[in-house]
């Protein structure tokens, strides 16, 4: 298969407007460049807030991010992207978290397959040449599903018309400069002038400011919880800048997905957030366990055989 940095290289070039800079001259993706962001929540795409204003993505958006609290967020995302003047994708917090729980569980590969399709389908209809999404960071199982429909979807789209797709992820949870050295020099690094930095605190904290506070409360070390257990795991391993508290956020890297057919990221180490349902589990928060091996894993494999099977 043809490695998909390959497919980055072939994406327009050119820089990107609204006063962000890169690291180095580089192909880009640009306003010209048709693109998809695909996320599992509401919320995520702040994360790359300079990307969305400069590129405009169409925005697919799995959940309504209603987690465990069941308050979703979706309105204040539907509020965001108006603001922004994106539109929305066919998959639009379409489902609640317990709903893609419960279908995990119950190994319901048919809805997830179903969903690659579409998402598939979406990508040669809007003749999308960039897809961005979630990062596989074994934090939350649905962030790493999402991130494996993207890649079935993206492989069938390029299959399906014979034209490379690039596929960039971003992550979701660890700092938004980590990156691994070998993917660096493929990498799109946006470092963030002054004003685009303070527009993307200010939606930041309009339209999310339960996840900012949380946010700034695990960088500080003021509050224990899963968010700040997680960073102290991950450590500062692959960041690629200095920057310290939400100053690391004037950076977002996209990187580059190598291939599709990612089915082993936490072997033989179970991810995250295994772990922590486990305490869930205990303390009656949750029913049970999503396990990599019995849950996550045969999906992987599956999305991939269905790719596979229609090649």
């Amino acid at each position: 298969m043809e490695d998909a940095s390959l497919g980055s290289r072939n994406v327009l070039e050119g820089v990107l407007a609204l006063g962000n800079t890169v690291e180095r001259a580089m192909p880009l993706t640009t306003p010209a460049t048709p693109s998809a962001l695909i996320v599992a929540h509401p919320g995520h795409q702040v994360r790359i807030h300079g990307w969305l204003e400069s590129v405009r993505p169409r925005v697919f958006i799995l959940t309504d991010g209603s987690g465990r609290s069941g308050r979703p967020r979706l309105g204040s995302t539907t509020e965001y992207l108006a603001e922004l003047g994106l539109r929305t994708g066919t998959i639009y917090g379409r489902f609640t978290e317990r709903a893609i729980y419960q279908a995990m569980l119950r190994h319901d590969v048919d809805l997830f397959i179903g969903l690659a399709d579409e998402l598939a389908e979406a990508i040669v209809r809007e003749q999308i040449e960039c897809v961005v999404g979630d990062a596989t960071e074994g934090f939350n199982s649905t962030h790493d599903v999402c991130r494996l429909l993207i890649n079935a979807a993206v492989e069938m789209a390029t299959r399906s018309n014979s034209r490379r797709i690039a596929n960039f992820d971003f992550p979701v949870i660890q700092r938004p400069d980590s990156c691994p050295e070998p993917l660096r020099p493929d990498a799109i690094w946006l470092h963030l002038d002054e004003d685009v930095f303070q527009r993307k605190l200010a939606v930041a904290r309009k339209y999310y400011p339960g996840l900012i506070a949380e946010l700034e409360a695990a960088l500080d070390g003021t509050e224990e919880g899963p968010l700040r257990t997680y960073i102290e795991l991950c450590g500062e391993g692959a960041a690629a800048t200095k920057y310290t508290g939400l100053d690391m956020f004037r950076v977002e890297c996209l990187r580059p997905v190598a291939g599709g057919d990612e089915r082993h990221p936490f072997w033989p180490h179970p991810p995250f957030y295994e772990r922590h349902a486990e305490k869930l589990v205990a303390t009656g928060h949750y029913e049970q366990v999503i396990r990599y091996r019995e849950h996550i894993l045969p999906l992987a494999e599956a999305l991939w055989n269905h790719v596979e099977r229609g090649a």
